[in-house]
């Protein structure tokens, strides 16, 4: 059996992508690492290069944000990169800029993709999620964040990214999943409001056409990080490549948990989920079998 690992990235370094923690959490259960860097304004590829690993394999892009737009741009560049694999794969491991794996779970996804790996009606692994917000010490627990989603497909380009690559199709079917008992880490709004706005401007691109794109630079692309729903502290570690980004972050943020600015429904919705486990009238990009 072998796996390949896959990503994409663009201005790693102007968006503060922690590209490199993504990277390094998922090498030890690759056989390769396929890295597809868009044209970027900034030194990532240099940073990709500065990983010390012959597994990864790099490759070079240009992000087309006037045929692919709202977002889908990053489907299209997933696409290419899961291209790139080998063709001997069994399984192809998605993982995105700002994402991670806790070494912790490294033997339970193994043993998934081992178990697994000769039942073709299986076409991905679902994966638990846990959104960071603001600090490395808040994690977002309303039905705003996802709490699933598929990060290891079978090596069958039948399966594609879909819409801004957030999950995958083959078509416009969903993909039948088997779920694990392994968690991605998501870091993306872990950042200071200086980063978050810069990032926020960069990324602008990515879901604006040229038409309203200036009118859009234009307007407070600023982050609030009161602006939330429902928050709880974090009580767990985090893998170990990312102790060195967070010994070096250099904000500070103390945000009040006890604070919950829901809708009435969704107030209701969330009592339920906390009380059963269950998240009712959630949308779901796969099937689990």
């Amino acid at each position: 059996m072998k796996i390949s690992g896959f990503t994409i990235i663009k201005n790693a370094i102007l968006n503060d992508y922690p590209i490199v923690e993504a990277i390094t959490s998922i090498l030890p259960l690759v056989d390769e690492m396929i890295v597809l860097i868009g044209d970027s304004k900034d030194y990532t590829e240099q940073l990709i290069r500065s990983i010390e690993s012959d597994k990864i394999k790099i490759h070079r892009s240009v992000w087309d944000t006037t045929t692919y737009t709202g977002g889908t741009v990053l489907a299209a560049e997933t696409n290419k990169a899961f291209d790139l694999i080998d063709p001997q794969s069994t399984w192809a491991f998605y993982i995105q800029g700002d994402e991670a794996v806790h070494e912790k779970y490294h033997a339970v996804i193994q043993q998934a993709c081992e178990h697994y790996k000769g039942d073709s009606r299986v076409e991905g692994l679902l994966f638990n999620y846990l959104h960071f917000y603001g600090t490395y010490d808040y994690v977002g627990d309303s039905r705003k964040w996802y709490d699933k989603e598929v990060r290891i497909i079978r090596n069958d380009k039948k399966i594609r990214g879909y819409r801004d690559a957030q999950g995958f199709r083959a078509g416009e079917r969903k993909i039948n999943v088997k779920p694990i008992d392994a968690y991605i880490y998501h870091y993306g709004w872990v950042r200071s409001a200086e980063t978050m706005h810069a990032k926020n401007v960069h990324v602008a691109e990515v879901w604006h056409n040229d038409e309203s794109l200036a009118q859009y630079k234009l307007s407070d692309l600023s982050h609030n990080f009161d602006n939330f729903d429902s928050l709880t502290l974090f009580k767990g570690t985090h893998p170990l490549v990312y102790q060195k980004r967070i010994r070096d972050k250099n904000w500070h943020l103390e945000l009040d948990i006890s604070r919950k600015q829901f809708s009435f429904k969704d107030r209701v919705l969330y009592y339920v989920e906390k009380q059963t486990g269950v998240r009712l009238f959630n949308f779901k990009n796969y099937k689990i079998i």
